[in-house]
């Protein structure tokens, strides 16, 4: 069995530095080692104690680069990866403007293929090693994103997007189609390889009740699953909300009526929530994702991190590409700084990290497995270069420790700042 120890900085956790003093839940070693084998972390520690206990081992060293968990993206839309960066729009307007033609387009298998393809390999030139993606409707946009992931062993979450109204004709399904299409790609891809089949109804404006219901009664039949939809996103969309569902004593109730409330529920962006949709989330063991590059792209809102976090809510971070302005987890921690800001919380360089980490991967219910630089965890790896640019090396060069070095990657860094990823412990060659 072919072995490989990584020498480097490392940098993993052992604790939520989001709850607790993020000093006491960082493992920092300037001097590390990673010894990964058969896929998987075997050992780490000292460097240099780690090389002359495994002399048989290939030696990759990369020197004062920083070796990270590989990153965890919660929330992604790939068949949006065409549509990245189209201009205006707030999120209803963005839909019909840009989205949806875009998304009738995955009909076609062969241009499934090549976009998922495309964004798998986007995702891993900037570092992330694991996606969570809406398809569409279409079952053959879910299959080639689990196949595109495969040909990598990497870890994906995926489904098929659910609408039976406020969408166009060409993407419409039935509560039925909903169903029997989605139970049919559960027994094809839940726990094949590394794939996991999140149930996904687009938001509730796009499901008639008995197409929630319908979603609810699947989810209960296959309750390993995940179920990923949108939650309190924008103010319109609450009102559109209130207006579909005049019953639903908030917009969580559309959800929970139905039976998509529960611990593996992931909730997209969840800016505008309501006391009592918190206390349920937390209540329940739900995950909301933070999507801060699209909130402030379609001008979304200010998501509440800390507050959350204190409310005892199980928090991810994603891009929510094509909404999301990037590919970058980097970009997309910085922008959760920025928003930070705007709450008057400055986010430490450890607790951005987590998020893009460890918390998505608990958000996931993936903790230890991916988004983990820790024994028994896949060696799925990602390797930043501190001094990637002119403008971010001069800055790290007047650093005073590995935060004041790694905050001006998170900043300013993009891809040219991941230096090599390794998903299931073989190398991908980005360097």
């Amino acid at each position: 069995m072919t072995k490989h120890l990584l020498l480097g900085r490392t940098l993993g956790f052992s604790g939520h530095p989001l709850t607790q003093d993020w000093a006491d839940a960082v493992r920092y070693d300037p001097a590390g080692g990673v010894l990964i084998a058969a896929g998987k972390i075997t050992a780490l520690g000292d460097g240099a104690a780690l090389r002359a206990a495994h002399p048989d081992a290939r030696l990759v060293d990369y020197g004062d680069k920083l070796i990270s968990a590989g990153f965890v993206d919660a929330h992604m839309h790939y068949p949006q990866t065409g549509i990245i960066a189209s201009w205006g729009k707030q999120l209803i307007d963005w839909l019909n403007t840009y989205t949806f033609p875009e998304e009738a387009r995955l009909a076609d298998p062969a241009y499934a293929a090549a976009i998922a393809n495309r964004t798998i390999d986007l995702a891993v030139a900037h570092g992330t090693t694991t996606l969570t993606s809406f398809c569409t409707i279409h079952p053959a946009s879910v299959d080639a994103f689990f196949t595109a992931a495969a040909a990598r062993d990497m870890a994906v979450v995926a489904g098929k997007t659910c609408m039976d109204r406020n969408a166009p004709d060409n993407l419409r399904d039935t509560a039925q189609a909903a169903y029997d299409d989605s139970a049919a790609l559960i027994t094809r891809w839940h726990g094949t390889g590394r794939a996991t089949y999140a149930i996904t109804p687009r938001f509730s404006p796009t499901s008639t009740p008995d197409q929630l219901a319908a979603l609810g009664a699947l989810w209960a039949a296959h309750p390993t699953c995940l179920m990923q939809t949108h939650l309190s996103e924008q103010l319109p969309e609450i009102a559109w909300v209130r207006d579909l569902f005049p019953q639903a004593r908030d917009y969580l109730d559309t959800y929970e009526a139905f039976g998509l409330l529960g611990a593996r529920g992931i909730y997209g962006h969840a800016i505008h929530l309501e006391p009592r949709e918190i206390a349920r989330l937390a209540e329940v063991g739900a995950a909301v994702v933070h999507c801060p590059t699209s909130n402030s792209f379609i001008g979304s809102g200010l998501f509440d991190l800390i507050g959350l976090a204190r409310a005892g809510l199980t928090i991810g971070l994603a891009t929510d590409t094509g909404g999301g302005s990037s590919f970058s987890m980097l970009r997309t921690m910085a922008a959760a700084y920025e928003i930070g800001q705007l709450r008057g919380v400055a986010l430490h360089p450890a607790q951005l990290m987590w998020l893009a980490t460890e918390g998505s991967a608990q958000a996931l219910h993936m903790s230890g497995q991916i988004g983990h630089l820790g024994l028994g965890a896949a060696a799925d790896i990602t390797v930043l270069d501190l001094a990637s640019t002119p403008a971010i090396a001069q800055r790290s060069a007047r650093a005073d420790d590995i935060w004041d070095a790694l905050f001006p990657t998170i900043m300013m860094g993009d891809d040219r700042a991941v230096a090599d990823v390794w998903i299931a412990g073989v190398r991908q060659g980005i360097a």
